[in-house]
């Protein structure tokens, strides 16, 4: 496997962000998705629950998605591999 670089590549910090900017219009998209059932449950509902409700689903599909795509950026640039040969190596 060859050696990684210590400092990631731009492109990976640009590929990260697009899927951010993607993941945060997803994620505004299920927020308001989510917020219908809620406001037809009830007739009188307060705009502080509605809000809540947005705030609560939208950052934790975005948070979710951000941790998801750390994992597999990480994967990709080499760095669990660093980490697995350096246990193989404090085990030898």
């Amino acid at each position: 496997m060859p050696a990684r670089d210590p400092n990631p590549p731009h492109s990976i910090k640009q590929h990260f962000m697009r899927i951010m900017r993607l993941a945060a219009v997803f994620s505004i998209v299920i927020a308001a998705l989510a917020v219908v059932p809620v406001a037809h449950v009830q007739s009188e509902l307060h705009v502080h629950i509605l809000i809540a409700t947005a705030l609560g689903i939208g950052l934790t599909v975005l948070l979710g998605t951000a941790l998801m795509t750390l994992i597999f950026l990480s994967n990709h640039g080499g760095h669990d591999a660093d980490v697995a040969n350096s246990h193989q190596k404090d085990e030898s």
